[in-house]
C-alpha cells in the first residue's frame, strides 16, 4: 500500500512558504509535521491535520482563509503548521486535490504546482 502523497502543506508563520511536498501518511511521521498529536477537518475530498493542542501553537491565517474559501464553515481559529490532503478509497490518504493547491495559489499568489 503506497505510503507518499503530495501534500498541500501552509505553515502558521507567514515568512515560510505555502508548498506541496511529497509525505509519508503513516501516524508519527504525520504527527512530526504538526509537531504534535493530530486532528483533522474534513471536507467532502480533502481533510486537514493540524496539531490537536493547537491553542498553544501561532494561529495559521492561510490555513483559516484557504478551508473557509473552500467551503468549510470553522468555529475556531486553526493553528500551527496545516496539512492538506485528499481521500483515497476505503478511508486511506490520497494526494491533495488540485482544486485546492489551485485556490491555494490564487489566495496566496504563490505557484505550487509542478
Amino acid at each position: 500500500m503506497k505510503t507518499t502523497f503530495n501534500a498541500l502543506i501552509v505553515p502558521a508563520h507567514l515568512a515560510q512558504p505555502v508548498r506541496i511536498e511529497t509525505v509519508d501518511t503513516d501516524m508519527e511521521a504525520l504527527q512530526k509535521l504538526v509537531a504534535g498529536n493530530i486532528e483533522s477537518i474534513t471536507s467532502k475530498d480533502w481533510h486537514v491535520y493540524l496539531n490537536d493542542e493547537g491553542s498553544r501553537l501561532p494561529q495559521n491565517v492561510r490555513a483559516e482563509v484557504l478551508a473557509r474559501e473552500a467551503g468549510i464553515s470553522l468555529d475556531d481559529t486553526l493553528n500551527g503548521t496545516a496539512v492538506f490532503l485528499g481521500h483515497g478509497n476505503r478511508g486511506h490518504e490520497s494526494d491533495a486535490p488540485g482544486h485546492l493547491i489551485r485556490l491555494a495559489e490564487q489566495l496566496f499568489d504563490a505557484p505550487l504546482a509542478a
